[in-house]
């Protein structure tokens, strides 16, 4: 199988916007903010909205299962106090699984959290527990910056986030590390923000002794891990001035990097750097950079051709960046398709 683990609802029907206008335009005016029983979408339309856009696009590029999660610019934490954030993650959250239901082949949710600036991470628990235990996500999207730029809350390596930790220890299941809208005019979302959060992730956890007290739990860090496969050495001697063990020991028993990086050097450079046990397939495909190279006249987000062409993996290599260590990563995803008659 090839699993693509890192993909959004960014096709949703436009009543969802329409919805979701209608809540934030109500902030500050108590009784007005719409009711989520008022957003009205058929399975039809769910249908169209993936057989015409993802479901085509696997289909042209030979991927055979996406883990989908809501929309993450959307995600927008930073927007109302919880009580929005609740409402609005319950609503995506509860679309995306019910394109696992119609798509059940070929989709697999993960949970967008209600995260909120300042609020405690523990109320996002209920939320969490829904999406394991009722609509069977494998994975959760964690926002190490619900302020939107601004960064108010602390690293990911503090016992603030612990009530999250200890959830996903319990479910057996990873987080991906992915920010949402940026509010800050010198962040651009996709371009810097996103790319900016990765890397701090990385450095974070490596500054912290975070998996020591939770050896098993397991982040994904997107788009190629933000600038840090690129600044490799940089990192290996902070690491060793911090009198942190060597990275292959620190990090990457904990830590994974996706293969969301929308060109061939890029992809050649993650594959030398990092260990292709840590490297998990992924395109996030009708998200940030939806249009054509010129120089190859193939999408950007087509990173199955870079997986291919990238002159240092192996088919074995190969083998477990498209699958095996998606199965590893994600088990809660390896025993749902174990039920389905497809063994490792």
């Amino acid at each position: 199988m090839i699993i693509d683990i890192h993909g959004h609802y960014t096709t949703a029907p436009k009543a969802l916007e329409a919805w979701r206008s209608r809540q934030v335009a109500a902030l500050g005016r108590a009784g007005e903010a719409p009711s989520p029983r008022e957003l009205v979408i058929g399975d039809d339309e769910l249908r169209q909205s993936i057989e015409d856009n993802q479901l085509r696009l696997m289909r042209e590029r030979g991927l055979d299962l996406t883990i989908f999660s809501p929309r993450a610019s959307f995600m927008a934490h930073h927007i109302g106090d919880f009580q929005v954030s609740a409402a609005w993650a319950a609503i995506c959250n509860e679309l995306c699984h019910r394109v696992s239901l119609l798509f059940p082949h070929h989709f697999v949710p993960a949970a967008m959290l209600p995260q909120s600036p300042g609020v405690d991470p523990a109320t996002c628990i209920p939320e969490l527990v829904k999406c394991v235990e009722q609509y069977g996500n494998v994975a959760i999207n964690l926002n190490p910056d619900p302020s939107g730029g601004h960064w108010t809350s602390p690293p990911l390596t503090d016992r603030h986030w612990y009530p999250i930790y200890e959830k996903m220890v319990e479910y057996d299941i990873p987080a991906m590390i992915h920010v949402s809208t940026s509010c800050h005019a010198c962040f651009h979302t996709t371009g810097a923000h996103y790319i900016n959060a990765d890397t701090t992730a990385v450095m974070q956890l490596i500054q912290g002794d975070l998996f020591r007290d939770f050896p098993g739990l397991r982040f994904v860090i997107p788009h190629g891990g933000g600038a840090a496969p690129y600044h490799w050495g940089r990192y290996r001697g902070l690491a060793q001035e911090l009198k942190k063990p060597d990275l292959r020991e620190h990090l990457l028993r904990n830590v994974y990097f996706d293969t969301c990086v929308y060109h061939q050097p890029g992809i050649d450079l993650l594959a030398r750097v990092i260990p292709a046990s840590n490297i998990l397939f992924a395109s996030e495909m009708i998200g940030a950079v939806r249009g054509i190279d010129p120089t190859t006249g193939f999408h950007f987000d087509d990173t199955r051709r870079y997986v291919e062409a990238a002159p240092q993996l192996t088919a074995a290599d190969r083998a477990a960046i498209y699958e095996g260590n998606a199965r590893r990563v994600y088990p809660r995803l390896d025993a749902l398709l174990r039920t389905k008659g497809q063994a490792a």
